[in-house]
């Protein structure tokens, strides 16, 4: 019995409480944030670093809350993950990860903390991938030139890469699969001696990333022949995808924004939007399709369904014995 008389049954009373809940975090998400946030990278300097500031500092303005850009390399993105699986799930420790956060997990690797279920997907920043370079003096003119030129080459093949695991590394492991070929795969640490070795003849091509290899491409000392997204890019829109030679060819990576397990819809749905919103605004625009990036800006769900998906993809390839960093 109430205070007017009026006596409530357990359901209305249940369901008073969840109307009384759905209030209260309409009203935290409204308010939200109300003192710092907290952005743990999983990498300093490089493209992770770039784009996490720049999106903190929109997020910044628009918010009147400072976002704090915390970097923490290692095991990549384990670290990083580490922090944010373990923080309060309340929208003031993100994570900024790539796709070592998957690929980890594709490998079976003993790790603290469940990829999946212990993270609230908040959106995919974007999606970006390696470009196949040869030298501006070489016989292939275009893409289907090029798989025919490799298969019937007399000599040994050379390839530069920018390292074990990379992306370049990735792409050029499983262009030897699907095309069937057996160049030599030279590693280096980052995709500039890669390229310097392909202008210098030392090697016949390279899989480097796109922003490292545009200045050659611009001067006309390299060629580009592909890139290895599923699609075009917009930076290099006249060069083909690998996969319009070789289908099913896609070696790309990602990055993304993720929250702790059981993140408020609300707090999610707030930071899913104003993220989306930065990603729209021609500084970022430029700034990240500029080194080949594509935006995403997927939604919770989407990214959510990505996550499972790419996680798939890397037990294939590491369950045919196609790791390329194993």
């Amino acid at each position: 019995m109430t205070a007017t008389g009026i006596r409530f049954s357990w359901p209305a009373r249940v369901l008073a409480i969840a109307g009384l809940a759905a209030n209260c975090l309409a009203t935290q998400a409204a308010d939200y944030p109300v003192r710092p946030v907290r952005l743990v990278v999983v990498a300093s300097g490089g493209a992770a670093d770039i784009l996490a500031r720049l999106i903190g500092s929109h997020l910044s303005t628009v918010w009147g809350q400072q976002v704090i850009v915390d970097p923490r390399p290692g095991g990549s993105g384990v670290v990083a993950a580490q922090i944010v699986a373990r923080a309060a799930p309340d929208g003031y420790t993100l994570l900024f990860t790539f796709h070592g956060h998957t690929l980890s997990a594709a490998r079976g690797e003993k790790l603290t903390y469940d990829p999946i279920r212990d993270f609230t997907p908040i959106t995919q920043i974007g999606s970006s991938g390696s470009v196949l370079t040869i030298h501006a003096s070489a016989p292939p003119r275009n893409l289907d030139e090029f798989v025919a030129w490799t298969r019937n080459a007399k000599a040994n093949l050379n390839v530069g890469v920018p390292g074990i695991g990379s992306g370049g590394y990735f792409a050029a492991s499983t262009y030897n699969r699907m095309a069937g070929v057996n160049a030599a795969l030279i590693n280096h640490a980052g995709s500039a001696p890669a390229l310097v070795g392909v202008v210098s003849k030392q090697y016949d091509y390279a899989f480097s990333s796109v922003a490292s290899a545009m200045g050659f491409i611009r001067n006309g000392q390299l060629r580009a022949i592909a890139v290895t997204l599923p699609k075009r890019i917009k930076v290099l829109p006249a060069i083909p995808a690998m996969a319009e030679a070789l289908p099913g060819f896609d070696v790309s990576g990602w990055w993304g924004v993720l929250a702790p397990a059981n993140a408020p819809r609300p707090i999610v749905g707030r930071l899913h939007s104003e993220i989306v919103k930065a990603l729209a605004t021609p500084r970022l625009v430029s700034a990240i399709e500029a080194d080949g990036t594509e935006i995403v800006g997927s939604s919770p769900e989407a990214f959510a369904t990505f996550l499972a998906r790419d996680i798939d993809k890397w037990k294939k390839a590491v369950g045919s014995g196609r790791d390329p960093a194993r």
